[in-house]
């Protein structure tokens, strides 16, 4: 099989790994950091140091067990971190339930959104039900200066851990509820994947849990097809990334999600049969990744590019799942039912 044209991500790291001897640095003082200056020297930092899964990491970085770490407002370490978390597992039921019939602006069937997602996770009482906390106010989510702190994180290579310090490096809280038992942060997502960079949880949870008495839960909400998949998090010790553990996690659909064998006798009733479409035949090994990608291509245009390195695919994938979706798009122009 012929390999795949590198991503302008990969062909940039290439060069800056070159230009900076990256991976001799690394070897011998045990991480490297580098400034947003010099990132920009090839491509934008913006798109360069920002890779919410390990599917998305460069192949430079994936092939020698790297990562990259904000630890200013301009400056990263690259080192061998283990900064990535698998999600779980869990083919839990789907709780059931429903918007509040008298909001009209907000719509379960379109949520284009993070953020709308958040709100409908709200109003459904989804977040309170989850949380199991009461009087929930909205508070601190925006961008904002994570200030000082240094953590251990363990690193792939050594069984000692490496130390971080982190100043004043800019983290986004994409929600935030206060109740009476604790403060739940939230990280949301659209994209369905496998694992998530622990990054994300864990600086916004050092920032709160110095600044308040009450426990700061951290917490992610990933919406995909009508699913609010909710996960709670814990740090068993507050200084180190690497102490994560997994605390719970439930289903949501504000939609009714159950097809009865009466919706699949009704659509085989009324289907006409048309000609395959002239599309390579779909490998995409998840249905659930299929609709997707779907949901995430009918919000806005993306190229195959866009796709790789904004959401959990890498660049076979990417076309795997674009052609399925684009499968699906002609058998709904040509298919009658």
């Amino acid at each position: 099989m012929s390999s795949l044209p590198k991503s302008l991500n990969d062909t940039a790291w290439e060069q800056l790994f070159s230009k900076y001897d990256i991976l001799n640095q690394v070897d011998a003082n045990g991480r490297f950091e580098i400034s947003a200056t010099q990132i920009k020297e090839f491509r934008e930092p913006r798109l360069m140091a920002k890779f919410d899964h390990t599917i998305n990491l460069p192949k430079i970085f994936a092939n020698n067990q790297l990562a990259i770490l904000p630890i200013t407002r301009g400056d990263y370490i690259i080192s061998h971190f283990d900064a990535y978390h698998k999600f779980e597992v869990d083919n839990s039921p789907v709780t059931r339930v429903s918007l509040p019939t008298y909001i009209q602006s907000l719509d379960s069937n379109n949520v284009p959104s993070e953020a709308i997602a958040l709100n409908c996770a709200i109003a459904a009482n989804i977040v309170s039900d989850f949380l199991q906390d009461e009087d929930l106010v909205s508070t601190v989510s925006r961008r904002m200066s994570s200030g000082s702190f240094s953590f251990d994180i363990a690193n792939s290579k050594t069984a000692a851990p490496c130390r971080v310090q982190v100043d004043n490096a800019q983290i986004e809280i994409d929600a935030a509820y206060e109740g009476v038992r604790g403060l739940a942060l939230f990280e949301a997502k659209r994209d369905i994947s496998e694992d998530f960079l622990v990054r994300q949880l864990y600086y916004p949870f050092r920032v709160w849990q110095s600044r308040i008495t009450k426990p700061v839960r951290p917490l992610f909400l990933v919406y995909s097809n009508g699913i609010y998949r909710l996960y709670e998090y814990a740090f068993q010790d507050a200084n180190n990334y690497s102490s994560l553990v997994f605390v719970k996690r439930k289903n949501y659909s504000i939609e009714d999600t159950a097809i009865e064998i009466t919706d699949i006798q009704s659509v085989l009733r009324r289907v006409i049969i048309a000609p395959e479409p002239q599309i390579p035949f779909p490998q995409a090994d998840s249905f659930e990744r299929v609709i997707n990608i779907c949901e995430l291509l009918n919000e806005q245009e993306l190229s195959r590019n866009d796709v790789t390195e904004q959401y959990a695919f890498d660049a076979r994938q990417t076309n795997y799942y674009t052609d399925a979706a684009r499968f699906l798009v002609c058998l709904k122009n040509t298919v009658t039912v």
